[in-house]
């Protein structure tokens, strides 16, 4: 995985103050994008152990609330691998700082990634310029959807499996 910045302290991207991890890497490319940089998945630095360890002391931080995966896209193919491990780690050394994700993709298309349940917030969607509003929060456009990822997972599952055509043909 590479990435562009670790932004401290950061009021903008979740709840609270937060570490945010930019990752290198995006396919949406959206038009007006705030970071046309972090497209290329080549681009940026590789994530190593010293940026590792440098979220890892901003996380050791009372004040701060978590960590937010952003970019880039953490769930482009060349992130989502170490961006799962790296959740994962978070969870077990500060199971109480919340991660959230944001993603060019839907939930929908997303769900059942099994890095999500690491995931306590996920904004999904692409930023569309004709519908970009500065009054939202924690989104740049009103099609972005900003997800309680726990709940909607425990949602679906009391949920009835979807029929498909041929479980329909099979039933009639």
């Amino acid at each position: 995985m590479r990435y562009h910045n670790i932004t401290k302290d950061d009021m903008l991207n979740g709840d609270g103050l937060r570490v945010v991890l930019w990752v290198a890497g995006c396919s949406h490319c959206c038009k007006d994008c705030q970071n046309p940089v972090t497209w290329d998945p080549a681009g940026g630095l590789l994530f190593d152990e010293s940026a590792r360890e440098e979220i890892f002391e901003q996380l050791k931080k009372s004040y701060i609330s978590g960590i937010t995966f952003s970019g880039g896209d953490p769930l482009h193919g060349a992130n989502r691998a170490d961006v799962k491990k790296l959740m994962q780690e978070i969870r077990e050394k500060f199971p109480h700082k919340t991660i959230w994700l944001y993603t060019g993709d839907l939930w929908e298309n997303v769900r059942s990634y099994p890095l999500m349940k690491y995931v306590d917030v996920l904004v999904d969607g692409e930023f569309q310029r004709d519908k970009k509003d500065k009054k939202l929060l924690w989104k740049g456009s009103s099609n972005q959807r900003v997800i309680n990822v726990q709940e909607s997972l425990k949602q679906e599952a009391s949920l009835p499996p979807i029929l498909h055509c041929s479980d329909y043909e099979q039933e009639r």
